[in-house]
């Protein structure tokens, strides 16, 4: 179907074909416009933070300052793969080409102290942002040649080149107030309660510890039609613990109220604490339709060791995902197969044809074995040896000019093959510190067979987030969730500027044209069936450069919780994704 763009203003925008909701919609499907208000509800977050600046790259910030305080133009609905309504913007116009983007401000919107949203403060942010700002807002800034104000209440965004995906990003920007920033260094990190014109406020502020956001009575968008049945808390807060264990401990203790588990397993064995044989506390299970991405063991080719694809592939085949896999979660969970498996993004299996085939040919002599031919990662073994995949290890590292010497794995010059693992002692948003370790500590067994002993080193969350901004690692653990409707990000995810601009998340150091020509593909494509191509093929190079050791991936989220806290009956299509929790539940009054 090709692409529709809108010739007038209207309300939404998506990025094939129509928005699903009609102007004048009432809510969004997936939210409970008859959700009751009031109450409080406590989340956990690991580590801790040093900023209420979530949108530069210095500093640690607290998680909910993006998501409760600020507010963009426009508004994703989480039950389609890529579309936009208007939240500060009441509408958006752009020409069929999308080689420019206009918004129209609402006249109601306004800051939490009670001043306007406008035009110049819209204009501030996406300069500031898009100039010192976190590397994220950074390349599509770029591709803006012109910005302009076009009336008291409208902005005009006119484009550099072709990427029809700009509109859309430019109505995802957040939206801060000029004049609490324009007199400060806006790179600098800093603990000074931002001004943003959402349904929320910061109330209270522990540095390190917690935080919480109060509900604003006079939130001058609680009545818009894309609110309804959304933020429904009196009070949101985070409290920040050392590990994933502490943070378990805290919530069957009560003192938090929701709790995803991570392991299929400790779900089925390890529910039997007090608050949930007396019912209050429940299960729930939340399917989806997104992306696995891509989640495990990321090798920095930046590092001359891991350059070879061949030695990492050797790393590949010592990981035994089998074993890991059924010991850590009795094999409940798929493994990972691509960056877009479990969905219809993710590269098919066997050779590529079609136009997926097309796309990569010019660039055959360049990329990485197997894209064209087809990848796919080592099954593994039920018992703990793997064999076979020690010897395929063994054959690859002898061709990568490393042999094993004495016990240990040396090159010519008798240096030995030493790297290092690094480790947020806090776990991850995916993965707890414990089962990591678990993960870890089954893999080097299977490296000291093969005569390497890498060095391992626990860092608290500053430290890691430090070093990993800075690509300073060796290899570490990985996370990157993807979505159904990739874009402009991914150059940032896999982009060559990322090999040493720091704060990208390529920190496996790619550099592959290829994939920057499928991104450019994925940009310009006009139908849903050449965008679905152009990312089959980026999936195919990022699978086949070898670059992650993948793990497994729960295609539901499983959320255990205080009974009196609900969501409504319709999950969206990305189910438990940014913008459900805690965005559409609510608190039932006691009894």
């Amino acid at each position: 179907m090709p692409l529709a763009s809108p010739a007038e203003p209207t309300h939404g925008i998506a990025m094939y074909g129509e928005p699903a909701l009609e102007k004048g919609f009432s809510s969004l499907p997936y939210a409970n416009p008859e959700a009751p208000k009031g109450g409080t509800i406590r989340l956990a977050e690991p580590g801790s933070f040093d900023s209420l600046k979530p949108w530069v790259l210095k500093g640690n910030a607290a998680w909910g300052v993006g998501v409760h305080v600020a507010e963009t133009l426009m508004m994703r609905s989480i039950d389609e793969p890529f579309t936009l309504y208007g939240l500060l913007a009441e509408s958006v116009e752009t020409d069929p080409d999308r080689t420019w983007v206009e918004f129209t401000l609402r006249p109601e919107a306004e800051f939490s102290d009670g001043s306007p949203v406008t035009v110049e403060d819209v204009m501030w942010s996406y300069k500031t942002l898009g100039t010192v700002g976190h590397p994220r807002y950074l390349g599509a800034w770029a591709k803006v040649a012109k910005m302009q104000k076009t009336g008291d209440r409208s902005i005009r965004f006119t484009f550099k080149e072709s990427d029809r995906e700009l509109a859309m990003l430019m109505g995802m920007r957040p939206i801060l107030k000029k004049s609490q920033w324009q007199d400060q260094n806006f790179a600098e990190s800093g603990l000074e309660p931002p001004i943003g014109s959402g349904a929320y406020v910061i109330d209270k502020v522990d540095p390190g510890r917690s935080i919480s956001f109060r509900l604003n009575p006079d939130y001058w968008g609680k009545d818009l039609p894309i609110n309804r049945g959304l933020n429904n808390f009196n009070e949101i807060r985070y409290d920040y613990f050392g590990d994933a264990s502490a943070m378990f401990e805290a919530f069957k203790a009560g003192d938090v109220n929701i709790w995803r588990e991570l392991s299929p397993q400790r779900w089925q064995n390890e529910y039997d604490f007090p608050l949930m044989t007396e019912g209050r506390v429940v299960k729930s299970e939340i399917p989806n339709e997104r992306p696995s991405g891509i989640m495990g063991l990321v090798m920095n080719t930046r590092d001359p060791i891991f350059a070879d694809w061949r030695v990492r592939q050797a790393m590949i085949e010592a990981f035994n995902f089998q074993f890991i896999n059924n010991t850590l979660n009795g094999g409940a969970d798929p493994r990972i197969t691509s960056y877009f498996s479990n969905s219809v993004l993710a590269m098919q299996p066997g050779p590529a044809e079609g136009r997926v085939l097309e796309l990569l040919k010019p660039f055959a002599d360049k990329l990485p074995p197997d894209a064209i031919e087809g990848y796919s990662f080592p099954e593994g073994s039920e018992r703990i040896l793997d064999r076979g995949a020690l010897r395929r290890a063994l054959k690859l590292m002898e061709e990568a000019g490393w042999t094993v010497q004495d016990g240990a794995m040396k090159n010519a010059d008798g240096r030995p093959f030493s790297f290092e693992i690094l480790l947020n002692q806090s776990g991850s948003a995916m993965r707890s510190a414990s089962e990591t370790q678990q993960i870890h500590d089954i893999f080097l067994q299977a490296l000291g067979n093969l005569g390497i002993t890498p060095r391992v080193t626990l860092l608290d969350s500053a430290q890691f987030v430090q070093r990993t901004n800075n690509y300073d690692f060796d290899m570490t653990w990985y996370e990157r969730a993807l979505s159904l409707s990739p874009g402009n990000e991914q150059l940032l995810y896999w982009g060559h500027d990322g090999v040493t601009l720091p704060g990208s998340r390529n920190w496996m150091g790619m550099n592959s044209p290829a994939a920057e020509a499928m991104i450019g593909a994925m940009l310009e494509a006009t139908t849903e069936d050449e965008f679905t191509s152009a990312v089959r093929a980026l999936d195919r190079v990022l699978t086949a450069g070898r670059y992650v050791i993948p793990v497994s991936f729960s295609p539901i989220s499983r959320l255990a919780h205080s009974a009196d806290l609900h969501y409504p009956e319709k999950t969206p299509l990305y189910g438990d994704w940014p913008g459900f929790l805690p965005e559409v539940w609510w608190q039932e009054a006691k009894k």
